[in-house]
């Protein structure tokens, strides 16, 4: 039999991939079909409240002008706009249109009926040997590879 490592690891790779290509499918032939994956991904880290580009850039891992490029397709396809706020003007925060907040709910939708599904298959006593897996993992992948 195999071991637990090899087990975890496959696990995380197929889901990964799996969860990724249910993704590309889904932007592919849904309302959403304007999207590229990584547009999709803008649009979940800008959420529900105004954010910087500094801000958003941060949580996607990605440069300002990186986000830059991927923000004015945004605004091109009306999932975002930009908007200066009262105290400073220079100060440009991003926002989701009403089209961007349809995206953005479907896309939280999925990734709720995902972790509900998965939360049915364990006991609920188990929730927190889960919530400590899955925080060692986010602590080693950020603290070992957040310079990429």
């Amino acid at each position: 039999m195999r071991n637990a490592e090899q087990i975890i690891n496959d696990l995380l790779v197929d889901s990964f991939n799996k969860i990724t290509a249910i993704e590309k499918d889904a932007l592919k032939k849904g309302p959403l079909n304007d999207l590229t994956i990584n547009e999709l991904h803008a649009i979940e880290a800008i959420g529900t409240e105004a954010k910087t580009m500094t801000e958003i850039a941060k949580k996607l891992n990605v440069t300002v002008g990186t986000l830059t490029t991927m923000i004015n397709h945004l605004v091109k396809k009306e999932y975002v706009q930009r908007t200066s706020t009262e105290e400073d003007r220079r100060i440009v925060k991003i926002i989701l249109t009403k089209k961007g907040r349809f995206a953005y709910r479907l896309h939280d939708r999925f990734h709720h009926v995902m972790i509900k599904n998965m939360l049915q298959a364990i006991d609920e006593s188990q929730y927190e040997v889960l919530i400590q897996a899955l925080s060692a993992l986010d602590r080693f992948v950020k603290e070992t590879y957040d310079n990429i």
